[in-house]
């Protein structure tokens, strides 16, 4: 277990779980609820179309997250800080998210949507990798469950405020004109200034890990000897590994609800920009309530426990949604599934810390990252071919629930954390 002699203080720890706050703007209004609908309402010449595209861009980006997180993780163990890193991933996610303000609403643009789209979600993602090695060095060990959860609750509301500014100040209010989509495409330079502002705290107060004095040349030769020496070795990390396996399968499921959460609203259910704005505030308030609470499950039952616990739900709700033709029903349904989503993420993150060797931090959360986008190109592509096959929504979403099912089966036969506290 990775040991902490010296937690860090309340400041630092609340500007960590802070980052969550700020990043989660991208994920949701971008990746899940805004740009997402934009894309394959306005930009793309269908729904089907759109989503087809859209699965695939998804699918690319987790394709290549999945090579480089981990080969970032392993250089970032051997030159000791990790802010460097998390920052110049900042940036080019910041940047990235910007330019897709000048996407205008015809088929023309697609390219250039679905080419910044890649870039941005794999900075995204490479963000997480620095960001999660960073709570074993601040976080003490009987309170690593909570933090992340609280991490995660945070996110939750981050992203429910930035949605609210999105909705009242930008898509119905009268700042910006409805010609081209002008108020629609503007939430794009929002999230970009957001990400960029209420990141900056973790950069001033929250401590990184000293530098081990070695050069960058000589930090990627030995970080990635050591990648290979530990892949080829993995079967000796055998809690980890058999965690990681049922993790890859069920976050590509969750993963691929996120992007094709508001597209299947929208498309399903009709529903318009308001509406999935609102849509997408009750799931951020209902899991951001379920990773707070969830916290403390964590740390006193098991991360195992909270993560079953929250796929057996997830798999139950989520097939009624399928079948229901009542908008009103889904409304309730999608509530109740979003109150699992944050305990799976977060205690998913507190078990990968709790088994993590204090030398391999980052390059084990980059074999964790890896994990979760190994196979993240399989989710989307497959609602693409089966939306675009049996021409419905619903037989492409079916994926998601299926992927969470095949997970669950396979983390029931990961052990529980050797050096977790209570067990």
């Amino acid at each position: 277990m990775v040991k902490n002699k010296n937690p860090a203080s309340p400041l630092a720890v609340f500007c960590w779980c802070f980052f969550d706050w700020a990043h989660s703007a991208f994920p949701t209004v971008i990746i899940t609820f805004v740009f997402s609908t934009y894309f394959t309402e306005s930009v793309a010449d269908s729904v089907v179309t759109g989503t087809f595209y859209w699965g695939w861009a998804m699918g690319l980006s987790g394709v290549l997250v999945a090579i480089a997180s981990p080969i970032f993780g392993s250089i970032a163990d051997y030159t000791g800080k990790r802010k460097p890193w998390l920052a110049t991933f900042t940036l080019i996610n910041v940047f990235c998210t910007a330019l897709l303000f000048f996407t205008l609403p015809s088929s023309n643009w697609i390219f250039w949507a679905l080419s910044l789209i890649i870039f941005a979600n794999i900075s995204f993602e490479l963000t997480q990798v620095f960001y999660n090695a960073m709570m074993t060095s601040i976080a003490p060990k009987e309170k690593i469950g909570r933090i992340s959860g609280w991490g995660w609750g945070l996110g939750y509301i981050g992203g429910l405020v930035c949605l609210i500014l999105a909705l009242f100040l930008f898509v119905d209010g009268d700042w910006f004109s409805k010609t081209q989509d002008l108020n629609v495409r503007s939430t794009t330079l929002l999230v970009a200034t957001w990400f960029l502002i209420f990141a900056i705290p973790l950069f001033i107060f929250t401590p990184d890990t000293p530098s081990l004095g070695t050069s960058l040349k000589q930090g990627c030769i030995k970080g990635l000897n050591e990648l290979w020496h530990t892949l080829k070795n993995i079967r000796r990390y055998k809690d980890i590994f058999l965690f990681l396996i049922a993790h890859l399968i069920y976050i590509d499921g969750l993963s691929t609800l996120f992007a094709f959460a508001a597209i299947f609203a929208a498309g399903t259910f009709n529903m318009n920009y308001t509406q999935i704005l609102i849509f997408a505030i009750v799931l951020n308030v209902t899991a951001g309530i379920g990773a707070a609470i969830f916290s403390f499950v964590d740390d006193y039952i098991g991360p195992k426990f909270t993560i079953c616990l929250s796929l057996i739900c997830m798999i139950v709700t989520g097939c009624i949604i399928l079948f229901t033709h009542s908008i009103n029903l889904f409304w309730i349904l999608s509530a109740i599934l979003g109150i699992f989503v944050g305990p799976t993420q977060a205690a998913s993150r507190s078990y990968m810390a709790r088994l993590s060797p204090k030398n391999l931090t980052n390059q084990m959360f980059g074999i964790y990252q890896f994990s979760g986008r190994v196979t993240s190109f399989m989710g989307p592509i497959l609602v693409a071919m089966l939306t675009k096959y049996f021409n419905s929504q619903r037989y492409g979403i079916s994926v998601v629930f299926i992927l969470m099912f095949i997970g669950l089966l396979v983390l029931f036969a990961v052990p529980k954390p050797k050096k977790y506290s209570h067990n």
